[in-house]
């Protein structure tokens, strides 16, 4: 697995790499949380410590939750209860007080691997709304049983929004795994995908704008 380990602590970390290396992980090393939103799209889980340099954990995993539903285990020495609390609310699939038996680290990483899979797994992976049909594995799309062609970038803005489909996905997510970071895409360019996109799709009620925050893809009632 591809782990990113957002630590400040030189020994702490190289303790930390070293036995997730030797647990068949790999593992990238940042020191500061604005590092945590460039390489999190390479990696399947991050641990975070709050204590960091640049700027505090709870902030970075809450830039990294509007763009991203990756794995984050928090792994901190602030561990009173408010700081928990904060920690879970803001999406933490973990929380751990430092010092932490590495056996119970490595058991909690599991645990938090399997969960989040299984989830995956029962992802729909074919979307219908209407007589629209998004094969997401496929990288197809039909209207009314005719196939539509769609470029690479607005297929991949679809299936963003198909994959969750009656979600409301905002713009920095869909910046951020279409054109892999949210603060150096331009924004722009989204909008004229989508509107290329709605033109070619020919059904203007199946991309849903939610002013303010981004965009839902339409009422799967009647999904099979």
């Amino acid at each position: 697995m591809q782990i990113l380990l957002a630590e400040d602590d030189d020994g702490v970390a190289a303790a930390l790499v070293e036995v997730l290396y030797d647990h068949g992980h790999v593992t990238r090393r940042v020191r500061y949380g604005r590092e945590v939103l460039t390489y999190h799209r390479s990696s399947d889980l991050l641990l975070l410590d709050l204590g960091l340099p640049d700027t505090d954990g709870l902030d970075v995993l809450r830039a990294l939750r509007a763009v991203s539903d990756m794995s984050v285990v928090v792994l901190t020495a602030r561990g009173d209860e408010r700081s928990v609390v904060r920690g879970l609310r803001l999406g933490a699939d973990d929380y751990l007080v430092k010092p932490v038996r590495l056996a119970e680290l490595l058991a909690r990483i599991d645990a938090v691997t399997r969960r989040n899979a299984a989830k995956s797994a029962s992802c729909v992976r074919t979307a219908r709304a209407g007589d629209v049909e998004v094969d997401l594995d496929a990288r197809r799309v039909r209207v009314a049983g005719a196939e539509i062609e769609l470029t690479t970038k607005e297929f991949d803005i679809l299936a963003v929004l198909a994959g969750r489909a009656g979600t409301a996905v905002s713009r920095e997510q869909l910046l951020d795994e279409v054109w892999g970071d949210a603060r150096h895409a331009v924004s722009r360019s989204l909008d004229v995908h989508l509107t290329q996109l709605r033109a070619k799709l020919r059904r203007p009620e199946l991309l849903t704008t939610i002013r303010g925050f981004g965009y839902r893809f339409g009422d799967l009632g009647n999904e099979d």
